[in-house]
């Protein structure tokens, strides 16, 4: 829910989401399969709020990041957890259509990348207004949270992807979990996979592969 990337491919594209999370959080359940309004949802669950922060269905993948635009200060309760809202936005029919009547109210800070019917799709919410982006789906993306990563940093990791991306014009998916879990390995502070003082962790990856209108799920819980 910290680092996303987004990679086309000549099939359909692979999407791949490092949560970061303090280590005293319970431990999320691995990939399911539920049944949500009617439709097959796989996702990993956190126990906590019954919700996740990257799910798919036959046809499209939400992913989830905290914070919007810049970093902002958190209050001390909120009406509903951000995990939620990707089950709502996952389980409807017609996700931008859902998301531009969606309540927000209350709900701390968030930006979603929406893959949907082929088309890619930047979501986010400030607690004051809501924002979409379409974003070019035949390029390379790399979103890292506002919450965790100034905007110094954020501009420091698109280069590493950029660099990755030169090495790796069509990289696969091994070679693109390889760059989750090992670029800048010795930077603990802000490199892909990070470890402050042992309290806040990368703990897992997931990765989305769409292949011909298929989409599977990888995961790779990294939990210590």
């Amino acid at each position: 829910m910290c680092t996303v990337t987004y990679v086309p491919t000549r099939e359909g594209c692979i999407i791949t989401s490092n949560r970061d999370e303090k280590i005293t959080r319970e431990r999320a359940l691995p990939p399911t399969e539920y049944f949500i309004e009617g439709k097959k949802i796989i996702f990993p669950k956190d126990p906590k709020a019954g919700g996740t922060w990257i799910a798919h269905s036959e046809t499209k993948i939400v992913v989830l990041l905290n914070g919007a635009q810049e970093k902002h200060i958190p209050k001390s309760n909120y009406r509903k957890s951000r995990g939620l809202v990707v089950l709502e936005l996952i389980s409807t029919e017609n996700s931008l259509e859902y998301w531009k009547t969606s309540n927000l109210k209350d709900i701390e800070p968030f930006t979603i990348v929406l893959y949907e019917n082929n088309k890619l799709v930047q979501l986010r919410w400030n607690e004051v207004e809501k924002t979409e982006e379409v974003i070019d789906e035949k390029q390379f993306h790399i979103w890292s949270s506002s919450t965790l990563y100034s905007k110094e940093i954020r501009e420091q990791r698109k280069v590493w992807f950029t660099n990755f991306i030169k090495e790796n014009n069509n990289p696969t998916p091994e070679e693109i979990l390889y760059f989750h879990q090992f670029t800048e390995s010795e930077n603990k502070e802000f490199g892909l996979q990070i470890n402050r003082n042992a309290i806040l962790k990368t703990i897992s990856i997931t990765q989305c592969k769409v292949t011909n209108d298929k989409i599977e799920m990888d995961y790779l819980d990294l939990f210590e």
